[in-house]
């Protein structure tokens, strides 16, 4: 799993049904309110490719079921075809990036209520920056980024569920990869296909979906939930990007309590 980094931090390596069982129940005593495994090889990673399946049914089974016995859902990062419908398969809810989505993926993901979670930014972020790249990484983001906009249109089109989401940002308010510069996924759902309507919901009432049971009681306006609104100084529905830029954000609440006004 060269593909998530693994190591001591927030992932691990494990292997065979009893390992992966074990891996489970070690990251849900620690806290771990959903489960993300990867099922494929990546982009940057340098000893696999995206193609690459990383788990056997049967240790993706056992991951699924281990977390369904105490509520914790499963996402994975899943790139290569094989292993994006081995993954649905087993019962993941939520797959990250995506990009060999077919019309026969697409088909399994509405059948099983699976959310895809397509992290363009970060692929365009990447490509903005790739000279800084390792060459084998270069070569596999070139073709991944093609992919990354062709497979969001078809999602787009055959009515796949989607969520904005990321699995990598930076704490640095210059880098192109910031915490917030990732309502660019705003952007490109809308340039895939989307209504500015479908695209703020992406952003709002589908992401708590992907989180299973362990979800905030987040992303709509209804009593009972928790009050995380932005309010804006224009119409996004007429122009998305409104969303993208911060300069437009006037309100943010969390969970009630007003941290920036004008």
């Amino acid at each position: 799993m060269d593909a998530c980094r693994s190591g001591d931090g927030i992932s691990m390596l494990c292997d065979g049904v009893d390992g992966c069982t074990s891996a489970v129940r070690r990251v849900v005593r620690r806290g771990a309110r959903v489960i993300k495994i990867c099922s494929t090889g990546g982009v940057l990673s340098l000893n696999d490719q995206p193609e690459d399946s990383q788990f056997s049914p049967a240790e993706l089974r056992a991951i699924v079921d281990e977390a369904g016995r105490s509520g914790r859902a499963v996402a994975s990062h899943a790139i290569g075809k094989t292993g994006i419908m081995a993954a649905l398969e087993a019962g993941v809810k939520s797959i990250e990036h995506g990009m060999y989505l077919d019309e026969e993926v697409a088909a399994l993901m509405k059948e099983k209520g699976a959310i895809l979670v397509p992290t363009r930014h970060i692929v365009e972020g990447l490509g903005a920056s790739a000279d800084k790249l390792p060459p084998q990484s270069r070569e596999k983001l070139r073709r991944m980024t093609e992919l990354s906009r062709s497979s969001l249109k078809l999602a787009v089109k055959l009515g796949v569920k989607i969520a904005l989401g990321t699995d990598t940002l930076s704490s640095d308010r210059k880098h192109v990869l910031a915490h917030g510069k990732n309502a660019m996924e705003l952007h490109w759902a809308v340039a895939a296909g989307m209504s500015a309507l479908q695209a703020i919901e992406m952003a709002t009432a589908t992401p708590p979906e992907t989180l299973g049971a362990q979800a905030p009681r987040s992303g709509q306006l209804k009593a009972g939930y928790d009050a995380d609104i932005i309010a804006v100084s224009e119409n996004p529905l007429d122009d998305i990007d409104v969303l993208v830029r911060q300069s437009n954000i006037t309100h943010v609440w969390k969970g009630g309590k007003l941290y920036k006004s004008p």
